[in-house]
């Protein structure tokens, strides 16, 4: 093993102090209180103005409108002896609350997801989607989509805002007729 030369080592020790101190200073300043606004010598670059046609707005569930949905439809299929799970996605198909009602199977958390994404995206109950299953039977290969009953869409003008799933009773029509109560309890 060759030894290291004297200078190699101080140079070496060097460039570890240095980086060693640039961290802590780099970290001192990250913690450092911020400057006043008056005080700030750089401003953030002005944001671009985009044209009025170049955007939209789009209507979605808060998530204590979605929350009130999914305990409604939790709470009629308790009161039928049901356990099942519920879920409730927004117009992206973005899950935004799900409920596992106590018992409910380990299929059925996805199962709801699936069909309320399913509800939401056709902006029809997945019953209907699921007899459109014997004229185009591709669709059931669309990621995402579970075509059985017991998913119901959320609508604001005919617009689809939202999908409400419910899994895990004996038969899909049940399952739907939970989604539906939760649908209906966004309405009082």
């Amino acid at each position: 093993m060759q030894k290291k030369t004297v200078r190699v080592r101080v140079l070496t020790g060097a460039a570890v102090l240095a980086v060693a101190g640039a961290g802590t200073v780099g970290a001192l300043s990250a913690t450092a209180a911020p400057k006043s606004d008056t005080a700030q010598t750089t401003q953030a670059a002005p944001a671009a103005d985009i044209k009025k046609n170049d955007t939209f707005t789009s209507t979605h569930l808060t998530v204590a409108a979605a929350t009130k949905a999914a305990q409604a439809a939790l709470d009629a299929a308790q009161k039928e002896n049901q356990r099942v799970s519920v879920a409730v996605v927004d117009r992206n198909g973005n899950t935004v609350v799900t409920l596992r009602g106590d018992g409910a199977g380990p299929q059925s958390y996805e199962s709801a997801e699936r069909k309320a994404f399913t509800a939401v995206s056709w902006n029809a109950p997945t019953s209907e989607l699921a007899k459109r299953l014997a004229q185009a039977p591709n669709l059931k290969d669309i990621p995402g989509t579970l075509f059985l009953g017991g998913g119901a869409p959320v609508a604001d003008k005919g617009a689809p805002i939202a999908g409400i799933g419910v899994a895990g009773a004996p038969s899909g029509d049940l399952d739907e007729k939970f989604a539906q109560a939760g649908v209906a309890a966004l309405g009082k």
